[in-house]
């Protein structure tokens, strides 16, 4: 699986931005799908994860309430739209497939097999 996140930018607090993830591979909708982000200076951490049917979800309590994952199956993309943004939203997003040998809504890293090459999102305050 091959995985282009897509979708950031830079947007002032309180704004809005919808991320796009594009996987190759017959077998995407098989997948639990998760996002990730890394903020400047520290290490990566958990945002969201959809099952692989989409009708369950997961969020960091950091986020939750003003993101919202979802995916298309037909279009092989799984999107992460982001509301109300913060600028300690500040971070690097990568999203990943979450591998079968371990809880669906799994926020550890280890736990993801694949990765996008990351798409940057600034909120500037």
């Amino acid at each position: 699986v091959q995985l282009q996140a897509s979708g950031g930018g830079l947007v002032q607090a309180g704004g809005s931005l919808r991320l796009s993830c594009a996987a190759s591979g017959r077998s995407f909708s098989t997948y639990a799908m998760g996002w990730f982000r890394q903020p400047p200076g520290k290490e990566r951490e958990f945002v969201a994860v959809i099952g692989w049917s989409g009708g369950l979800t997961y969020y960091a309590d950091s986020v939750k309430g003003r993101f919202t994952i979802s995916r298309d199956n037909a279009k092989n993309t799984v999107n992460l739209q982001m509301n109300n943004l913060k600028p300690e939203d500040t971070a690097i997003y990568y999203c990943a497939t979450k591998n079968r040998g371990t809880a669906w809504n799994s926020s550890r890293i280890g736990d993801y097999d694949y990765w996008g090459q990351g798409t940057q999102v600034t909120v500037s305050s």
